[in-house]
């Protein structure tokens, strides 16, 4: 069924593909030289075909910033979508939030990376957690369990915690890779135990006001409401969800943990990949154009590089520290170089930052509106990604 929709989409951009762009479509700023039109059309198609009611694509190259929004910003909401619209990131979370605040925190010397778990957090017990690291638990090898419905079971964040912290493990330490956000939630109190300061307020002080990031935290406030895009017509809460968390676990603990709870525009996703740009490149915060200034946070290239750089604990994996790197079939695409690095989100958002080529790609949709029953998203990431980077890299052949 995927693939013969994917074809279709296809054989749609072909017919499209020697066709100008239509006169609303959003140009190329800065002086950018590329042409995004294959991508933009080629999502305006998927949205079109109902992968999701809207989406929006960011990029950022050589300097400049495009932005193409298209689709409405909700299945029973006609307002379009644009670089304004704000999304629930889901797991975009873990890497925009918690991976960020535990850079900060190696940075400072609070955290070290191949410490016990248990130092920091010293309700992590059971039969050997002991051996449980920091580094294991960002790179998903520290055999906890993929998941716990933990909203079915406690009522409140410190409940969350303590169930999370008591979950046996599945395998012995370091010996399998299994994607966990009870990890996540771990190391939630690890940074939090670091700064004695709940993740949220760390995050806002630390990044998002630094950088200007005045689209993006967790527990959106009200007046954000009609910028926020819609997500499930949830049957646990039997709502239609706009501006609370989609996951539960999350919702459970107030709308506050490292695995899920950011919500925030594709502006701001920009900003973020260009500071993360600027620190692999080792020039100073604040030489950026969109807002960032001298009081911007900084970060050692050897600890930027540290996290994202694939860690090969497990064999076969593709895990960074907290971050993804580039695989076949994944939503990375093929032509990404080796030292890129991402993450994706249940909700339907990704984000991909490469160094290398100095090019960042968010792609933010509400799939899961009405429905999380919806597979058709999961194609269009890696070929947007295709898609963007052909484009870029003809521009310095």
């Amino acid at each position: 069924m995927i693939g013969a929709w994917t074809l279709l989409l296809a054989a749609t951009l072909a017919a499209c593909g020697s066709q100008p762009p239509s006169p609303t479509s959003p140009v190329p700023v800065l002086g950018l030289k590329a042409d995004w039109h294959l991508a933009a059309a080629f999502l305006d198609s998927a949205v079109a075909a109902g992968a999701a009611p809207g989406a929006v694509l960011a990029i950022a190259y050589l300097g400049g910033r495009y932005i193409h929004a298209t689709g409405q910003i909700g299945a029973d909401e006609p307002a379009p979508t644009s670089g304004a619209t704000i999304y629930d990131l889901a797991s975009v979370t873990k890497v925009v939030g918690l991976t960020t605040a535990l850079m900060f925190a190696v940075e400072d010397g609070l955290v070290q990376l191949d410490a016990p778990v248990a130092r920091y957090v010293p309700a992590f017990a059971g039969s050997s957690k002991e051996r449980v690291t920091v580094r294991m638990l960002l790179t998903h090898s520290s055999g906890l369990p993929a998941c716990r419905p933990l909203f079915r079971e406690i009522s409140n964040r410190d409940a969350a915690f303590a169930l999370a912290d008591s979950t046996p493990l599945e395998a012995p330490p370091g010996t399998r890779e299994t994607y966990s956000d009870l990890g996540a939630i771990v190391l939630t109190q690890v940074v939090e135990a670091a700064y004695h300061e709940r993740l949220d307020s760390l995050l806002e002080r630390r990044l998002f006001q630094p950088l200007g990031m005045t689209s993006t935290r967790y527990l959106p406030p009200s007046e954000w409401r009609d910028r926020i895009a819609p997500t499930e017509l949830d049957p646990w809460r039997g709502r239609v969800l706009r501006g609370e968390v989609h996951d539960e676990n999350a919702a459970i603990m107030g709308g506050v943990s490292g695995h899920a709870g950011l919500f925030a525009s594709a502006n701001d996703l920009l900003t973020f990949a260009e500071w993360i740009l600027r620190q692999a490149d080792g020039r100073i915060a604040g030489e950026s154009d969109h807002g960032t200034t001298s009081a911007s946070p900084t970060l050692r290239r050897s600890v930027l590089h540290e996290f994202t750089a694939r860690q090969n604990l497990i064999p076969g994996s593709t895990r960074a520290l907290g971050w993804d790197t580039p695989s076949p079939g994944s939503s990375s695409g093929a032509l990404l170089s080796p030292s890129s690095f991402g993450h994706t989100g249940f909700t339907g958002t990704s984000l991909w930052i490469d160094p290398e080529r100095g090019v960042a790609i968010i792609l933010l949709s509400n799939r899961v509106n009405p429905t999380r029953d919806n597979p058709r998203w999961a194609p269009i990431r890696g070929r947007i990604a295709d898609l963007v980077m052909t484009s870029a890299l003809e521009v310095t052949q």
